[in-house]
């Protein structure tokens, strides 16, 4: 039982995201998007950075890669799939959750912590959580603006596929809390299956308390059953 954090050319929290996974108990390991999926994959994570350097656009060149349509199949089989940041920008781009990210309203990088409402605490990854519940993860990106089509968000809002909202600290979701232009303050979504995630914030930097919060674990458990 592996979950696979697979790395491409130019990621760089793969090993954030492993390190993460094993404080949890996991058993994880790094892929290289060359060597495929371990045969014992149980859950997949998509980490964070600037595969390929976000030539193109983010998230465009290693979704064309083979390892995913390996991703893709392991996702219909009901294996666990969570993309964050880039590995989110990668998802989108491969069609595994609808929607795109773009250049943040801003147009500059921006980290900084910032408050998420979860919308739907029926999924694996959220499951530890209530609906309302505010939590605070740290983002790292310059394009990270979630923007659907008109007919694909209202398809979105009424299935119940928005994961998580920026807010501010009380759980409202303001404009002023959100920090790239989201669509409706959307900061994670669910596939056609909830058992495929994605999120901009970075759940793998918020596992320790001495490192500012602990509000990530109960997402990566959902990647450990």
């Amino acid at each position: 039982m592996t979950v696979a954090v697979i790395r491409f050319g130019g990621s760089n929290c793969d090993r954030d995201a492993l390190r993460a996974l094993e404080h949890l108990g996991a058993d994880a390991e790094i892929v290289w998007y060359e060597d495929g999926l371990p045969e014992d994959t149980t859950g997949i994570v998509l980490p964070g950075g600037f595969s390929y350097g976000d030539y193109l656009r983010a998230g465009a060149m290693a979704a064309r890669t083979p390892i995913m349509e390996e991703v893709r199949e392991a996702a219909a089989n009901g294996t666990p799939v969570l993309g964050i940041c880039n590995g989110a920008q990668i998802c989108a781009e491969k069609g595994l959750v609808d929607g795109a990210f773009t250049v943040n309203e801003s147009a500059r990088f921006q980290c900084e912590p910032v408050h998420l409402r979860v919308e739907n605490a029926d999924t694996p990854f959220t499951r530890g959580f209530e609906e309302g519940d505010v939590i605070r993860l740290p983002i790292a990106h310059g394009e990270g603006r979630y923007e659907a089509q008109p007919d694909a968000f209202d398809a979105l809002i009424e299935e119940g596929k928005v994961l998580f909202r920026y807010c501010d600290a009380e759980g409202t979701v303001t404009e002023e809390a959100n920090p790239n232009g989201s669509k409706d303050n959307v900061a994670g979504v669910v596939g056609e299956a909830e058992n495929r995630a994605v999120l901009m914030p970075h759940p793998e930097r918020a596992v320790l308390p001495e490192l500012d919060g602990t509000d990530g674990r109960t997402i990566l458990e959902g990647l450990t059953g």
